[in-house]
């Protein structure tokens, strides 16, 4: 799952993006784009079967433990090691939680009670966050009227989602609040990485690395706090937590990384808007869940003004 570019994922370094290899241009950047968008646009999916067999806590947590592992396996075949610092690894603590621990929790939570295709569409709302909060907290980013009113278009889309006209008739307020909260964590936690964690000369899967082990060890101190062994192991729940974590949070954030090296942060960051469109497919499609014309509707509409809040980044691309 996407956000504001390198927003869900990790902390990005300073380090200069690798040359793209031979190996990596076997598979055109276009159909890694396309499996990214679904592993990321499925990933609602695989959240709402894993919480009907597991507590949220315990969903989030062993989609970290399967996510960390694949960039252990990674690392270790690059030769990568983690970074060293204490200032370096307070700092990530702070980036797991905000990036990791914090919405994964929550959009777990959240899927208890709302359906997967409301909380996709939620976690696009993250570029409207993230530019309300980059005009308060990085002094670089002015508004301009397209982004002012991408903003406003944004949030008339998030309104029509919720159907405002109907009082939220029908609407679990809790749920749908915690998949917002979520995607807000995001910039949150972006803003917070791009402050603290820019120039500190690690590589990016040294950096993410440490950061989903970090979330993995808060999970691991949590969820016995707040939740009880399972009296029983559905195979099924299972195997989507395994697969949310491998693909949706190891693999993927290997292919994002591979797309910004290849072809930027603009074009790689394009993903975020297919997500939606995708998680609310599978929802209809595998869950059976109910679709009224309002949600699509107001996707497309949150879509288009997170378009609009970044067009200034594209055009200085």
């Amino acid at each position: 799952m996407s956000t504001v570019s390198a927003a869900r994922t990790a902390a990005p370094s300073a380090s200069p993006a690798p040359a793209t290899s031979p190996a990596r241009r076997a598979l055109d950047w276009r159909v890694r784009f396309g499996v990214l968008s679904l592993i990321w646009g499925f990933s609602f999916l695989l959240i709402k079967v894993g919480t009907q067999g597991y507590a949220p806590f315990q969903v989030t947590l062993g989609r970290l433990v399967f996510g960390t592992l694949v960039l252990a396996a990674a690392m270790a075949v690059k030769r990568e090691r983690l970074p060293r610092g204490a200032r370096t690894w307070g700092h990530l603590t702070v980036a797991a939680f905000l990036l990791n621990a914090l919405p994964f929790s929550l959009f777990a939570f959240a899927e208890e009670t709302i359906p997967s295709t409301l909380a996709g569409i939620c976690n696009a709302t993250s570029p409207l966050w993230g530019m309300v909060l980059s005009l308060v907290a990085l002094s670089e980013d002015r508004p301009t009227r397209r982004r002012v009113a991408g903003l406003g278009i944004g949030f008339l889309g998030v309104l029509t989602v919720l159907g405002i006209w109907q009082g939220f008739h029908g609407l679990d307020v809790t749920g749908t609040a915690m998949a917002l909260l979520a995607s807000f964590s995001y910039p949150v936690g972006w803003i917070y990485v791009r402050r603290t964690l820019a120039h500190t000369g690690h590589s990016h899967l040294s950096m993410t690395g440490a950061q989903l082990l970090l979330a993995t060890v808060q999970l691991a101190f949590v969820t016995p706090l707040f939740t009880s062994w399972p009296s029983r192991f559905g195979i099924v729940p299972l195997l989507a937590i395994i697969a949310l974590g491998a693909l949706g949070t190891g693999v993927a954030v290997l292919i994002q990384y591979g797309l910004v090296a290849e072809v930027g942060p603009t074009t790689a960051q394009m993903v975020t808007y297919f997500i939606p469109v995708i998680a609310t497919a599978a929802g209809v499609a595998v869950l059976g869940e109910s679709l009224s014309w309002s949600t699509p509707v107001g996707a497309v509409i949150v879509l288009a003004g997170a378009a609009l809040t970044q067009s200034r980044a594209r055009a200085r691309s």
